[in-house]
């Protein structure tokens, strides 16, 4: 129980790769509190939690939204008094050719997956920072993307919010680093979701051809690493972006 008495804030936690992230604290002993834009679907999840023992909250949370954002931390420390970890996951895509992409979904991508992690991270830095001063130590691990390192086509919205969380990872580490807060991204490649689940089998087959490993990842896969980032054992790890790809981006 490498969490317990933790309180991990994960956002987009309703399914997929947030909802793992969120399982695999909760299983160590974390409090996980689960954010997604539906509250329903957010205590859904906290509800199968529960149910298994584990310890975890949930909130409707719109994270392009500061005062939503701000409102919904102040009622996490009123119960739990501490953020001890935050995984910024929340994420959205809408493809298109540069052409064909309108200026509403280039501002939609951005504004969750870019300014959410500004909106998260700054309120929630906050009280990380007062909790530093009385020697506590927080993490924070921000869910990028293969494609914000390597692009793709058709994706030039979600390429560039994923390279701007990467560097915004960085930036943010060392102004936080003197009151030993780390700042990490992870970076996905393809991994086995309800999305990929739906692929043409040559579609399937020509992402496998430029995975060395050979296989999609799993949400298991991305989780394990977001564990040990939260982890004593990464303590002097900090403004790092973790590949979880299989070997793509070699």
């Amino acid at each position: 129980m490498k969490f317990e008495d933790r309180v991990v804030v994960v956002t987009g936690s309703t399914r997929g790769i947030g909802r793992e992230i969120a399982h695999a604290f909760a299983r160590e002993g974390a409090a996980a509190i689960i954010l997604g834009r539906s509250a329903a679907a957010a205590a859904e999840v906290r509800d199968e939690f529960v149910r298994k023992g584990l310890k975890a909250e949930s909130f409707g949370c719109d994270v392009t939204n500061p005062e939503n954002v701000h409102e919904i931390v102040n009622k996490i420390l009123d119960k739990y008094k501490s953020i001890d970890i935050l995984v910024n996951n929340a994420g959205i895509t809408k493809d298109n050719l540069l052409l064909r992409m309108s200026v509403n979904d280039w501002d939609e991508v951005m504004n969750v997956n870019l300014k959410g992690v500004f909106n998260c991270t700054r309120i929630i830095a906050k009280a990380m920072l007062k909790a530093a001063a009385k020697g506590a130590s927080g993490r924070i691990i921000n869910i990028s993307s293969i494609i914000g390192i390597m692009g793709n086509v058709g994706q030039s919205n979600y390429a560039a919010s994923k390279a701007g969380i990467i560097g915004f990872t960085k930036a943010v580490a060392r102004e936080l680093a003197p009151r030993q807060i780390t700042v990490n991204a992870v970076a996905p490649g393809y991994i086995q979701t309800d999305m990929t689940a739906r692929l043409k089998e040559d579609t399937r087959n020509a992402i496998l051809n430029n995975v060395p490993l050979g296989r999609l990842g799993t949400a298991t896969d991305v989780a394990s690493v977001c564990l040990f980032l939260a982890s004593p054992e990464a303590d002097y790890i900090t403004g790092q972006t973790l590949c979880v790809d299989g070997g793509m981006a070699i």
